[in-house]
C-alpha cells in the first residue's frame, strides 16, 4: 500500500469511527505495521493543522479520531446545544475533579472531601459514562473504588490521565492565602464598639 493509499484508507476509517481508534486496531484493519500507521496518522494530523482546516486528527484516549479545531468551539457548542443542555452542575464537576485527581477513590472519600453526601452525583457521573467502578478497597465493607473512563479523557481531549494540569495550578499561592486569612480575622473595633 502506498503512503497515499494508506492516508486515504485511514481517513475513511476514522471518518466513520464514533470513538477514538487505537493505532493497533488501525494497523490490523489496514494490514500494515502499527509504526507505519502511527506515523501516517501523525503526518495527516500535521497536514490538517498546516492547512488551517476546521477539524484536526487528534490522539485522545489512546486512539485517533477526527474532531473540530479547538478555536472553533464556540460555533460547535452553539450548534450542539441548540435545544439540549447536558451541562454538569457545580457539584458534579467538583466530584468529577476529585475522582480524576485522587483515583481510585471511594464514595466515602469523595464525601469527606466535599463535605456532603455524593451518592446521587456519583450515580449521575456513572450514568453519563465519565466514571466507573475500578475495584474495591480492602478493609471493612470493601467499598467500591471509582476512576475516570476513556469517555472522560475523550471529552477533555486528553490521551492519558497524567496530561491533566497539576492540581497546584488551581490553588492560590501562599500570599493569597495569607491575605484571605487576614481578611477573615475579626478587627479590634468590632460590631457594637462606640469607637
Amino acid at each position: 500500500m502506498t503512503d497515499e493509499e494508506l492516508s486515504r484508507a485511514l481517513e475513511a476509517v476514522l471518518l466513520v469511527a464514533v470513538e477514538p481508534v487505537p493505532p493497533g486496531l488501525l494497523a490490523e484493519l489496514l494490514e500494515e505495521p502499527a509504526e507505519r500507521v502511527d506515523a501516517a496518522c501523525q503526518r495527516l494530523a500535521e497536514g490538517y493543522l498546516a492547512a488551517g482546516r476546521g477539524f484536526v486528527l487528534a490522539k485522545v484516549a489512546g486512539g485517533y479520531r477526527f474532531q473540530t479545531h479547538p478555536d472553533l468551539a464556540p460555533y460547535v457548542e452553539r450548534f450542539a446545544n441548540r435545544d439540549v443542555s447536558h451541562r454538569l452542575s457545580t457539584a458534579a464537576l467538583e466530584t468529577l475533579a476529585i475522582v480524576a485527581y485522587r483515583q481510585p477513590v471511594s464514595r466515602a472519600q469523595i464525601s469527606n472531601l466535599r463535605g456532603v453526601n455524593v451518592d446521587g452525583v456519583v450515580r449521575l457521573l456513572e450514568q453519563r459514562g465519565y466514571i466507573e467502578a475500578v475495584g474495591r478497597a480492602e478493609g471493612p465493607g470493601q467499598p467500591v473504588l471509582y476512576g475516570t473512563t476513556d469517555l472522560f479523557l475523550e471529552r477533555l481531549g486528553l490521551d492519558r490521565i497524567d496530561q491533566l494540569p497539576p492540581v497546584e495550578d488551581f490553588l492560590p499561592g501562599a500570599e493569597v492565602a495569607a491575605e484571605l486569612e487576614e481578611g477573615l480575622r475579626p478587627t479590634a473595633g468590632g460590631v457594637g464598639d462606640a469607637g
